[in-house]
Formats: C-alpha cells, sequence, structure tokens
C-alpha cells in the first residue's frame, strides 16, 4: 500500500520569480522617487500650517471651483481627495489584478501567506484602537485610520537610510502593501458611505460596463477612455459611494495578460504611464492639503493623551507590528509553509514595523471618519504623522542592524557572472548555465596563468620551474 504522500512545503519570504523581480525593481524605483516628493510635500504643509503662511495655506485649501449642478462645486482639498487620489487607486486596482493573475497571489496556497500577515496586520490595530478608545471613553469611529500602509512612505525611508533589503522582502513589502490597499477599498466603500442616489449609482455601474466591454473588443485610444473614466468618477461621486472607487474598479477591469503579438500587457502599459502621474503628482498634492496640521505643544500633548489620537499611535506603531508578525508566524505554522533560509524572524518584525508608516490612506480615512468635527480630524491626522515618525525610525534602527546582511544578500540576488542580464540565482536549474560557468571558470583561470607567465616569464629565476 502506497503511503500517502505530505502536502507540499512552500517558502514564507521565498525569492520572487525573475518577472516578479523586473516588475518589482521597476516599480519601486518609481515608488522610491515618489516617496521622497511625498515627504517634501508633507513636509511643505507643515511649514505652511505653522507659519506666518498658515492663513494664506488654509485660503489655498478652501478655495472652490467645479459646477455645483452636477455636486462637483468643491474645495481645493476634496479635489485632491475625491479626484487626484482616484489615480493613485487606479493604480492599485491594476496592482491588485496584476497580482491575482500573474503574480504573487496567483497561487492560493502562496497567496495565503501574505493574505494572512496582512489581515491581521489591520485587525491588530483596529482593535488596539478600540481598547484604548473604549477604555478612555474615546469615539470609536477612527478605528479604520491606523490600518493603512503607506508604500510609497516605506520606501522612501528605505531609500534615505540606503538599506539593500534583499528582493524577498522588497517582495512581500509591495505585496503586503497591494492587499492592505485592497481591504482599506473595502472599508472606505461599506464604512464610510454615508447615503446612496441609486440612480448615479446604476449610471456608473454601466459606465463601468461599457468601459470593460470596449476593454473586451481591444479599443484603444485615450481619447476613448479618459472621457469615460471621467464622466464614470463623476457619476461615482455623486452616487454617494467614495469616487476613488471608481479608479479601483476601472483598474481591475485592464487586462494584464498578453496576446500573441503583444510585448506587454495593456494594463501593464497603462500602470506604466500612470503610475510616475500617480507617486509624483497625485499623492504628493493630496498629501500637501491633507498633512497640513497644526504642531504645538498643546496638539502634541493631545496625541499622547486624548484616546482618539493615542489610539491612532498605537496601532500604527504597536498594533501593525504586532499583527504582522503574529499573522506571519500563524501562517507558517498552519500553511505548512517555511521561513526563506537566508531570512529570520527578526527580518520579519522589521518588515512589520515598516508597514506601521501609515500616511495617505490614514489621512484619507481620518477626513473620511471625522468629517462632522474637524478638530478630532486635525488630532487623529497629527497622531497619523506621529506614529508613522515613530514607525520610520524604529525600523531604521532594527534595519540598519541587519544591514550588512541584507547587503550581501542583495549582491547575490544580483550577482550575473554570465553577463547575460539575468541574475545566476534564476539559472541554477538549467543545466546550460552550468556548461557556461564552466567555460567562464576556465577563461578566468586561463587569464590569471596567462598574466601570472606575464609577470614570471618560463626560466625566470623567481619563477619556480627555473
Amino acid at each position: 500500500m502506497t503511503a500517502p504522500q505530505r502536502p507540499q512545503q512552500s517558502q514564507f519570504l521565498r525569492r520572487p520569480s525573475l518577472k516578479e523581480s523586473k516588475f518589482l525593481t521597476e516599480a519601486l524605483r518609481t515608488e522610491t522617487v515618489g516617496g521622497l516628493i511625498l515627504l517634501a510635500a508633507a513636509v511643505i504643509a507643515l511649514i505652511f500650517a505653522n507659519s506666518a503662511l498658515s492663513g494664506t495655506y488654509e485660503d489655498i485649501r478652501n478655495f472652490t471651483f467645479g459646477p455645483s449642478s452636477l455636486d462637483l462645486h468643491l474645495d481645493l482639498t476634496h479635489w485632491a481627495q475625491d479626484g487626484l487620489l482616484t489615480v493613485f487607486f487606479f493604480v492599485v486596482g491594476v496592482e491588485l489584478k496584476r497580482e491575482l493573475v500573474d503574480g504573487e497571489l496567483r497561487d492560493p496556497r502562496a497567496a495565503a501567506l501574505p493574505i494572512i500577515a496582512a489581515v491581521c496586520g489591520m485587525a491588530a490595530p483596529a482593535a488596539v484602537y478600540v481598547a484604548v478608545n473604549a477604555a478612555g471613553g474615546g469615539d470609536l469611529g477612527g478605528w479604520a485610520i491606523p490600518t493603512a500602509t503607506d508604500i510609497a512612505f516605506a520606501l522612501a525611508v528605505l531609500a534615505v537610510i540606503g538599506s539593500h533589503l534583499p528582493a524577498a522582502l522588497r517582495a512581500f513589502l509591495l505585496t503586503l502593501a497591494v492587499v492592505d490597499d485592497l481591504f482599506a477599498i473595502l472599508i472606505i466603500a461599506v464604512f464610510f458611505t454615508a447615503s446612496i442616489n441609486l440612480v448615479a449609482l446604476g449610471f456608473a455601474i454601466a459606465g463601468l460596463a461599457l468601459f470593460w466591454l470596449l476593454q473586451r473588443l481591444n479599443i484603444r485610444g485615450w481619447y476613448v477612455y479618459v472621457p469615460l473614466a471621467l464622466v464614470i468618477w463623476a457619476l461615482m461621486h455623486a452616487s454617494g459611494v467614495h469616487a476613488t472607487i471608481a479608479g479601483v474598479a476601472m483598474g481591475l477591469m485592464l487586462r494584464v495578460t498578453t496576446r500573441p503579438g503583444e510585448e506587454v500587457s495593456p494594463g501593464e502599459r497603462i500602470e506604466h504611464q500612470i503610475r510616475p502621474l500617480s507617486a509624483g503628482l497625485a499623492v504628493p498634492v493630496f498629501a500637501f492639503f491633507a498633512a497640513g496640521v497644526s504642531v504645538n505643544a498643546d496638539s502634541m500633548a493631545g496625541v499622547f493623551t486624548d484616546p482618539e489620537p493615542l489610539g491612532v499611535v498605537l496601532g500604527l506603531v504597536i498594533g501593525k507590528t504586532v499583527g504582522i508578525t503574529l499573522g506571519s508566524r500563524l501562517a507558517v505554522r498552519f500553511t505548512r509553509a517555511e521561513l526563506n533560509p537566508a531570512l529570520s524572524w527578526p527580518d520579519v518584525f522589521s518588515v512589520a514595523t515598516l508597514a506601521g508608516i501609515g500616511f495617505t490612506v490614514s489621512l484619507l480615512i481620518s477626513e473620511l471618519a471625522f468629517t462632522d468635527d474637524a478638530g478630532l480630524a486635525e488630532e487623529t491626522k497629527a497622531a497619523v504623522l506621529t506614529g508613522s515618525l515613530i514607525a520610520a525610525v524604529l525600523a531604521c534602527v532594527m534595519l540598519k542592524i541587519r544591514d550588512n546582511r541584507y547587503r550581501v544578500l542583495a549582491a547575490e540576488d544580483e550577482r550575473d557572472e554570465d553577463r547575460d542580464g539575468i541574475p545566476d540565482m534564476y539559472q541554477q536549474e538549467d543545466p546550460e548555465y552550468h556548461l557556461r560557468m564552466a567555460v567562464i571558470y576556465e577563461e578566468k583561470a586561463a587569464e590569471h596563468r596567462r598574466r601570472a607567465e606575464m609577470r614570471h616569464p618560463p626560466g625566470d629565476p623567481e619563477d619556480g620551474r627555473a
């Protein structure tokens, strides 16, 4: 009788595929630059809000324009929040579709690991916030504020400290952020939609159906899709559902697989074009309008004494770290996965701490959670900035401690001794690879012998054969 086979082991924090690694490198390069611009925008906003220019800054934020008949007479803050962030969420939708179809989330067994980690990394901060506010008599409406991770800001921190995160950790961080964004979108759609205009929502869904049909008919041309996208966005905004949901929906509808004769899919091509706009303009402009909070002794004291902002800070710093680390351990324990032997649990803990940087979506949820209490919204936004800063500093310290080890792992990831443009680690299972490497080593040995003979020709007294 044949013995039953044990379930195949999977690896947690495994090295991404070559295709995934190339995409990851390009995406992180754009997001890192965008993150630095985002950081600069936030600093400028804080300077404006806490200087003699604070009145001018408020006038700019509150400047309104747009057609009232279409419910689009909005101030600049809401144009950035509802309009520009739609571009960001469109990119998130494309990323999520690519991950589900051709990325790390394609294999359900492998996808379970980052999904469990991300879910725990959102549930724990929410639980921390609720516990703090239940004990302190605070407003429980802000429970979702500390649940989000800002990938652009996290990557900006990595760029500043120069950490050579290996490909496996970078892929884990990016996948965590994508799953995190998905659940943040669901939270916004479900919990922050007060009333719905069914007529406008119906027309918006009809517009999305037309968008999907045009995609399937392989219709191309920005002059078709841009006007259609604007109409869908306006209808979604008028429906009462947060307008950014339109961006996610359209991103999810793009085709991310290639057909015969195509070098890249429409989704990849459009994402490549839109991502710089999202990372370099849309998100920084939103941050400029959202991050300008008043910072003084009283407001900072309130961050650590009032239950709402304190719950946000503890949720980001403690909840995120504990949630992602615990979720990862549970995933390894119950999915028969094994931790990548090149890494250790302190590495997971460091990345989990880095994920406590919640900026863009956390600021957005602060606005949505306390629309009727501007003072509390400002306090929780200050808490988001404070918690993100603390998480960034702690992550920097821990990542720097392991930086030398990361340099070795990153160098191994990038090693390409046969100089064919493909890192050697992806060719280890290729029989022809070993033949090519043998030839390279023989050529190096011959070159070494030739140089030795040039220094000490045969017959030279210093040559051992004389």
